[in-house]
C-alpha cells in the first residue's frame, strides 16, 4: 500500500468532505419536497372534505325541494291555480340550480381525468350570452337585479358574429361569472356585462355592485386548493367550484381571467379568449346545440372573425 502525502491526504479529505456536503444538501431538499407534497395532501385532504360536505348540500336539498314541492302540487284543489304556479317558479329555481352545480362537478371531474378538450365550433357571441342572461332571469328577478349587456363588437345589419371557440366551455364560464355577479350583488342594484373585440381576442367583463373582494383574496380565489372562509361574505362558499373551473378552462382555451375589485365597491371579471385558429367542425348559437356545416349555413353574409 502506498503512503498519502500530506497533500493527497488533506485533498482526498476535501473531497470526501464535498461528496458528504452534496448528499447532506441533497436529503435536506428531498427532505423540504416530501414536506410540501405532504402539506399539499394535507391542503387537498381538507379542501376534498369540504367539498363533499358542501356538494351534499348542493345536491340534496335541491332534490328534496323538488320532491316536496312536486308532492304538494298533487294535493292542491283545482281551484289554487296561483299556489300552483308559485310552487312550480320553485321548482324551476331549484332545478336550475342543481343542473348548473351539476354541469360544474362533471367538468371538474373531466378535468382532474385530463379528458377535457376543446371543441371548436363557430359561435354566435351575442346570441350566446344574450342566452346565459335569459337563464338567469329567474334568480336575478327575485333580487330585483337589473342585467344590461353592452355587444360593443361591430356587426352589419344585427348579423350574427361568429368567433371560433368551444361554445359549451365558454357557455360555462360566463355562467359561472353571472351566477356570482348574482350571488354576491346587493337587492336592487345592477350588473354589467360588455362584450367586445380586441384583434383576435374575445373580451367579456362582468361587473357587479356587490360586497367587493380584498387583494388579498384576490390571489387565491382562482385555486382550488385554497378557499376563503366559509362565512356569508365568501365568495368561494358552496362547493368553490366555479372560479377554479373558470381558470382550468380558460388554460384550455388558452384565455386568461383578471379581476379588478376592492371591498365594498363591487367586482368586475375579465376573461380575454384568442380565436382559435384550427377548422371549426360547425355552428353553435346559445352553446347547447351544434348545427353541422351546410350550404345554407355557409353561405349567410355573416360577419366573422
Amino acid at each position: 500500500m502506498t503512503d498519502l502525502t500530506d497533500k493527497e491526504l488533506i485533498d482526498e479529505l476535501k473531497k470526501r468532505f464535498e461528496q458528504n456536503k452534496r448528499a447532506l444538501e441533497e436529503v435536506h431538499e428531498l427532505n423540504n419536497e416530501l414536506k410540501n407534497a405532504n402539506l399539499k395532501l394535507e391542503e387537498s385532504e381538507a379542501l376534498k372534505s369540504h367539498f363533499i360536505s358542501n356538494i351534499t348540500n348542493e345536491i340534496i336539498n335541491p332534490f328534496a325541494s323538488i320532491l316536496a314541492l312536486s308532492k304538494n302540487i298533487l294535493s292542491v284543489d283545482k281551484e289554487n291555480w296561483k299556489k300552483v304556479i308559485s310552487m312550480i317558479s320553485l321548482i324551476y329555481s331549484e332545478a336550475f340550480n342543481l343542473d348548473f352545480q351539476l354541469r360544474n362537478i362533471f367538468v371538474a371531474a373531466k378535468l382532474e381525468a385530463g379528458e377535457i378538450y376543446p371543441e371548436i365550433l363557430n359561435v354566435d357571441i351575442k346570441y350566446l350570452i344574450d342566452s346565459v342572461i335569459e337563464s338567469f332571469k329567474y334568480v336575478s328577478k327575485k333580487k330585483k337585479l337589473s342585467i344590461s349587456f353592452n355587444f360593443n363588437i361591430p356587426t352589419e345589419h344585427n348579423k350574427p358574429v361568429f368567433f371560433k371557440s368551444d361554445p359549451e366551455k365558454l357557455r360555462l364560464i360566463l355562467s359561472n361569472l353571472l351566477s356570482n355577479a348574482v350571488k354576491f350583488s346587493a337587492d336592487d342594484k345592477s350588473i354589467e356585462i360588455t362584450a367586445s373585440m380586441e384583434k383576435k381576442n374575445l373580451i367579456i367583463s362582468v361587473k357587479d355592485n356587490g360586497t367587493g373582494i380584498s387583494l388579498k383574496n384576490q390571489k387565491i380565489i382562482f385555486d382550488r386548493f385554497k378557499r376563503l372562509d366559509s362565512g356569508i361574505n365568501s365568495i368561494n362558499r358552496g362547493h368553490g367550484l366555479g372560479l377554479s373551473i373558470n381558470k382550468a378552462l380558460l388554460d384550455l382555451l388558452n384565455g386568461t381571467i383578471k379581476v379588478e375589485s376592492s371591498i365594498g365597491k363591487g367586482a368586475n371579471f375579465i376573461i380575454s379568449i384568442p380565436e382559435n385558429d384550427s377548422q371549426a367542425s360547425g355552428f353553435s348559437f346559445d352553446g347547447n346545440e351544434l348545427f353541422f356545416d351546410d350550404e345554407s349555413i355557409l353561405n349567410t353574409d355573416s360577419e366573422t372573425f
